[in-house]
């Protein structure tokens, strides 16, 4: 993914560096000037392009625990870079998911994704949560900064949907506005429909069981997400109120080959389509910061 221009290289200076300056007769003072505004310099390029600590954006999970679930052993989804949105109809609009590459560059939106840069622009302001079960009863509301600071620990496997709260969906729009204009969303659109943003944050081993709705895009910012998908005549065997990880743990292992999901895990700047009205269920296998694009 290409940097940003701001956060572009440098041109790099023949014939200089701290052999020229000695042979310039430079001071020890300016040498040591000089070498900070190269370190500084360095630094500067290389912050924004990991995205932050790690490349996980300060979202990394740091506390006592190990990940709720592992990727999948072999992806069953398909992966296109440079689809054009002839194919993209043709092939999968209307009959199959698909994981798309390289369409966008989401660079800038990342980067203010980050966890410091959003608690310092969002941190007081109130978010809706909804319970994480398939019909996601229950919300709560309560300020941005006390959801990522006390929520966002890894799923204990044996809480029920309706009592783990998930931050995904209902977004106040004109709030965040300042976030998602940034936001560049897939070139592709399907006729007769608008597109509107979805945008959450959410623990490792949280998700949300088998449900189905219209077609959209799924892109994650930071973190990894594992999708489970049925087409719409193949109803999944699943408890409404019993979250995906404990689905995956329980129920999953059961399953035989013909009865398993399409399955796939989606990375930073990947995007997921699905089509209108396929089951899917969501695991965050990370903190996960995503945003989705739905066609109603």
């Amino acid at each position: 993914m290409p940097l940003p221009a701001q956060w572009a290289p440098l041109p790099r200076r023949r014939g200089g560096g701290v052999g020229a300056l000695v042979a310039c007769g430079a001071s020890p003072g300016f040498m040591a000037q000089w070498a900070l505004l190269l370190l500084l310099e360095l630094g500067a390029l290389a912050g924004p392009a990991r995205g932050g600590a790690q490349g996980h954006g300060g979202w990394q999970w740091r506390g006592p625990g190990k990940p709720a679930a592992a990727e999948e052993e072999h992806s069953t989804v398909e992966r296109r870079a440079d689809l054009t949105y002839a194919e993209f109809v043709q092939h999968y609009a209307f009959s199959r998911p698909v994981v798309l590459r390289g369409l966008t560059d989401n660079s800038r939106f990342r980067a203010l994704c980050a966890r410091d840069r959003l608690l310092a622009s969002f941190g007081d302001h109130v978010i809706r949560l909804s319970t994480a079960n398939t019909y996601s009863y229950q919300k709560v509301d309560l300020p941005f900064q006390e959801y990522v600071e006390q929520l966002l620990h890894p799923q204990d496997p044996t809480s029920l949907g309706n009592d783990t709260l998930y931050f995904f969906g209902d977004n106040n729009f004109t709030e965040w506005a300042s976030l998602f204009r940034h936001y560049s969303p897939p070139p592709f659109g399907l006729l007769g429909t608008t597109p509107a943003y979805s945008f959450g944050i959410a623990g490792a081993g949280s998700g949300v069981p088998f449900h189905w709705h219209g077609p959209g895009f799924s892109e994650v910012i930071y973190g990894r997400k594992r999708w489970f998908l049925y087409p719409p005549e193949k109803m999944p065997k699943f408890h409404p109120n019993k979250t995906t990880l404990a689905w995956l743990q329980d129920t999953y292992p059961s399953l035989a080959p013909s009865e398993r999901p399409l399955e796939c895990t989606i990375r930073p700047g990947e995007v997921l389509y699905f089509p209108d009205r396929w089951w899917h269920a969501t695991l965050n296998l990370e903190t996960s910061v995503f945003i989705s694009t739905f066609l109603g």
